[in-house]
């Protein structure tokens, strides 16, 4: 493909992931000297009929955070977000609301931590990609199938009979993504689920009674913890409660790995009986119908690009991870910094690198892609799955183990958890990479 020609990039998936990785691509082609300059056309195809987040609150964590800023949207965020007060969590006992440990985290510099509503956090992004002309944005596009056509093209195949040609795939169509399932069709399927999550927003108008200096707290008991967090300037309050079950009881629940499967609010009740007076206010203040979601884990992705690097994964559908360490999101985020970096590399190679560079080919830049990104997701998916055994008291060490034991065995393995995914450098991580670090 001759250079003067454009560089077409479409992007499945229109949510969070999809909309952040077409501004990081943008903003880092844009940074490249006029020499290497070379036109880029993005297109997102999002098969709903509007581009929209089905859910309530997302954490965002300062790894994120800080990227949002570095694309200028930061203030944008810091309106949307909620305020912890210093508090990352403070964890609780279950039947007396005693502190099990606190931990604290920095937000009072610009750059903070940024729970927030899906919904607010899509519209930044959206109207971002709008206004800087990012993108080309589609609706009910429904991608079925993606066909390689030579070595620099590929098709994708819609549910609308329509068609269209890529140099590159890149793919953000979620925890069930098509891609990944036509990419590699032995894909097993998830484990049976072991946990459901119920889900609730509240606006704190209606919480007089909040007891903490912070609006992020968790209450712990063996199978069962209960979150909360602060989204949309502190006006509302996230809510996930999480219950253990077996598989043969979820089976029965008919609960499904869904923002739009329902239960009545007795169920909540019933599974947090026993659980101290503030959660119990909270889940009378639930409405009537709750959100109720099958929660299932993923076991490691080792391949995030396919046909020569024309098609790549990025954010649930190369490493989607439980919810335990509110890091899902950010690790999306962070897929879209490193693919708008490897982009930009690979669109200068022509005029500035040799040939024996690893970004003169797809396969190269991809292969760089998922060295930056594939090690550290790994490593926040291995630690949410810890994190949801130790925040239920039954992760690894607590079996036999009296209750107060456990309680001090979570906190020791809570206290600095968070440390390593906040402070990463990626800009860093990447640039060893490329350099030919490890």
């Amino acid at each position: 493909m001759s250079t003067s020609e454009p560089f077409n990039i479409a992007i499945i998936g229109g949510g969070i992931g999809g909309l952040f990785a077409a501004l990081c691509i943008h903003h880092h082609v844009s940074l490249l000297p006029t020499s290497q300059a070379r036109t880029v056309k993005i297109s997102v195809y999002e098969q709903s009929s509007a581009y929209r987040e089905i859910g309530a609150g997302v954490g965002l964590g300062v790894n994120a955070a800080r990227l949002v800023h570095k694309l200028g949207l930061g203030d944008k965020l810091n309106a949307i977000a909620g305020h912890r007060q210093g508090i990352w969590i403070t964890f609780r006992r279950f039947d007396d609301g005693g502190e099990v440990v606190t931990v604290p985290v920095k937000d009072d510099d610009v750059v903070r931590q940024a729970p927030c509503a899906r919904s607010d956090l899509l519209a930044i992004l959206k109207n971002a990609v709008e206004d800087r002309y990012a993108a080309k944005l589609l609706t009910s596009k429904e991608c079925l199938r993606i066909e390689e056509l030579d070595a620099s093209t590929t098709r994708l195949q819609f549910s609308d009979s329509t068609s269209a040609t890529a140099n590159l795939v890149l793919a953000s169509d979620g925890i069930h993504s098509a891609t990944l399932h036509q990419m590699l069709p032995a894909t097993p399927p998830p484990p049976p689920s072991s946990q459901i999550a119920y889900r609730a927003v509240l606006p704190t108008s209606d919480l007089p009674f909040w007891p903490y200096n912070s609006y992020s707290a968790c209450w712990i008991a063996e199978g069962r913890h209960f979150l909360t967090f602060p989204i949309s300037s502190n006006k509302a309050l996230n809510i996930v409660a999480f219950v253990a079950k077996s598989s043969e009881e979820i089976a029965k629940l008919g609960a499904e790995e869904s923002w739009v499967s329902t239960c009545s609010r007795n169920e909540v009740d019933k599974d947090f009986a026993g659980f101290e007076k503030t959660v119990q206010k909270l889940i009378e203040l639930m409405p009537e119908e709750v959100s109720r979601w099958k929660i299932h884990d993923r076991d490691p992705l080792h391949q995030w690009h396919f046909m020569g690097g024309k098609v790549a994964l990025l954010g649930d559908a190369a490493h989607a991870m439980l919810p335990h360490l509110g890091a899902g999101a950010g690790q999306a985020m962070e897929d879209g910094w490193v693919l708008g970096r490897v982009v930009a590399d690979h669109l200068a190679a022509s005029s500035s690198v040799p040939e024996s560079s690893q970004f003169k080919s797809l396969s190269g830049t991809m292969d760089l892609y998922q060295a930056a990104r594939l090690p550290r997701a790994q490593k926040t998916q291995k630690g949410s799955r810890a994190a949801g055994l130790n925040y239920e008291l039954i992760g690894e060490g607590m079996e036999g183990l009296s209750f107060e034991a456990r309680l001090e065995m979570m906190a020791e393995g809570t206290s600095t958890r968070m440390k390593s995914i906040w402070e990463e450098d990626l800009d860093e991580t990447y640039e060893r990479c490329r350099d030919g670090g490890t």
